[in-house]
């Protein structure tokens, strides 16, 4: 898999593609990492796939090399140590940036990506000054300078101290990851969003390039929304056409009239919703007869946030009879006591070697049916199903 994932490296949705596929695999692919990746994927003693340097935008195979090359016997421990042994006409500022924003310096200890890349008064970030003080300290070793003492260079330049800064949110620090790489590696964002994703969605955006076969049908799509714009048509209508992205892809859409206006504060940059849809027939074109291409009705949105609770009837938890004992009942109560509400409960007492089913429902139990509730229930190992 190292190997394909290789071989397709200049083609970013292929190597999506076939991320997902290790995934799906059991295979563990990790980010680049400066003491650890090779130009392209490759294996670590762990089994694992690590990410190809050679991937990250703006990192040439003589940046890598120069890695590659003075890690061998001793791997970096630092910043600094990196800065002072690399050949850094090889390695460029964009070169670091670049690996930094792609999580390869991560393994650098308690630091955080923010702290290098977040600027000073004087508008210069850390990682300048760190590219500087290994420029100068290079040349002081190559001009073979000594104290008066004697004493080497290497013993008496003392590194910079690593400024404090708030890390990154989770968003920002993905987004800029994607920038440099073309795809989320570390996470995605809609990670947060599995049971809104699991339950309430019928599509990934990846199965809408043909929207033929899915003409009269609703679809429930969710994602992030990666691009705005408010466009005005020659009569002075406003529009918009806006880029959402899922797990599995990426799809633009286009709205108009009165869902515009309807609809328009949910179309945000980096904002999570969740949109209802009907996919109709093309207009008929009265002069040719001729029918358009199927058109997007649009429904209703909403902030992915709020679409477990809002649109959660009921809960319904399976329970296996050979399994049943008082003490796990009142575990189950245990649990589900912090999450009162007035969402009824449903158990499906199940014998699956008679495969007998028995449907009940508390009388005195009604639950908030919220991703918490639904987190704590998979934490012990409840099945269950939304309604």
């Amino acid at each position: 898999m190292a190997a394909v994932l290789s071989n397709n490296m200049n083609d970013i949705k292929q190597v999506s593609f076939f991320m997902e596929e290790c995934r799906r695999m059991g295979l563990t692919v990790l980010g680049p990492d400066v003491n650890e990746s090779f130009y392209k994927f490759a294996v670590n003693d762990k089994q694992e796939i690590r990410f190809g340097m050679g991937a990250v935008k703006g990192v040439g195979r003589g940046a890598v090399e120069t890695i590659i090359e003075h890690r061998k016997d001793l791997k970096f421990n630092s910043i600094f140590d990196l800065v002072k042994r690399i050949d850094l006409r090889a390695a460029n500022k964009k070169a670091f940036e670049n690996l930094l924003l792609a999580g390869g310096m991560d393994s650098f200890g308690e630091t955080h990506r923010a702290q290098y890349l977040n600027p000073d008064g004087d508008g210069i970030t850390f990682l300048e000054k760190v590219i500087r003080f290994g420029s100068k300290y290079q040349e002081n070793l190559n001009s073979a300078q000594t104290s008066l003492f004697g004493e080497e260079t290497d013993e008496t330049y003392q590194d910079l101290t690593i400024p404090p800064s708030e890390p990154w949110k989770n968003l920002i620090r993905l987004k800029k990851e994607k920038e440099v790489v073309g795809i989320y590696i570390s996470a995605h964002p809609l990670d947060d969003f599995t049971h809104e994703m699991e339950h309430f969605t019928n599509i990934s955006l990846a199965q809408l390039g043909d929207l033929d076969h899915l003409i009269n049908r609703e679809l429930n799509i969710g994602g992030i929304v990666n691009e705005v714009e408010h466009l005005e048509s020659r009569n002075g209508k406003a529009w918009a056409r806006f880029m959402v992205e899922d797990f599995s892809d990426q799809h633009e859409f286009r709205i108009f009239g009165e869902d515009y206006l309807k609809y328009r504060h949910f179309l945000v940059v980096n904002q999570f919703i969740r949109i209802r849809t009907m996919v109709r027939p093309g207009w008929t074109n009265k002069e040719t007869g001729k029918v358009g291409a199927p058109r997007i009705q649009y429904l209703s949105f909403e902030m992915l946030q709020n679409t477990v609770e809002t649109n959660s009837k009921k809960l319904t938890i399976q329970l296996d009879i050979h399994k049943l004992q008082s003490e796990k009942i009142k575990a189950l109560e245990d649990h589900l006591k912090p999450f009162k509400g007035d969402k009824p409960i449903f158990f499906n007492v199940y014998d699956s070697d008679k495969k007998v089913k028995l449907t009940l429902n508390s009388k005195k139990i009604k639950v908030k049916i919220i991703p918490e509730l639904l987190d704590e229930l998979e934490e012990h190992k409840w099945h269950y199903k939304l309604n």
